[in-house]
């Protein structure tokens, strides 16, 4: 089984996943290994394999992905304390599920990446 299959399977709710959001464009869940005391999964409905396949015809989907995370973060209360928004992009950016996916951390202080 590809591993992209299993988001497919959280939306359509075949796998049992805490999700906290869901609409005809994105799916948002709790991630099964928090890197964070808040650490949701934002997805879009539609297949996308990365970040690289974003285009004229689905460039909407980003936009709505920042506006449910958005969204999120003020429903857990970490909107004011701070967050991070990350999208990791094929092997050498840290994507480890080919289907993009954005992660939304916070709840604590996050160590700056660079």
């Amino acid at each position: 089984m590809n591993n992209h299959v299993i988001f497919q399977k959280i939306i359509k709710k075949e796998i049992k996943a805490n999700i906290l959001y869901q609409d005809k464009i994105v799916t948002a869940f709790s991630d099964i290994h928090p890197k964070a005391p808040v650490h949701i999964l934002i997805i879009p409905n539609t297949f996308i394999k990365t970040a690289n396949e974003i285009n004229k015809k689905n460039k909407n989907i980003i936009a709505h992905m920042f506006y449910v995370a958005i969204q999120i973060a003020k429903e857990k209360k970490i909107s004011e304390d701070g967050y991070k928004i990350i999208i990791n992009c094929n092997k050498n950016g840290g994507q480890e599920i080919n289907y993009l996916h954005m992660h939304l951390l916070g709840g604590i202080k996050l160590e700056t990446l660079y």
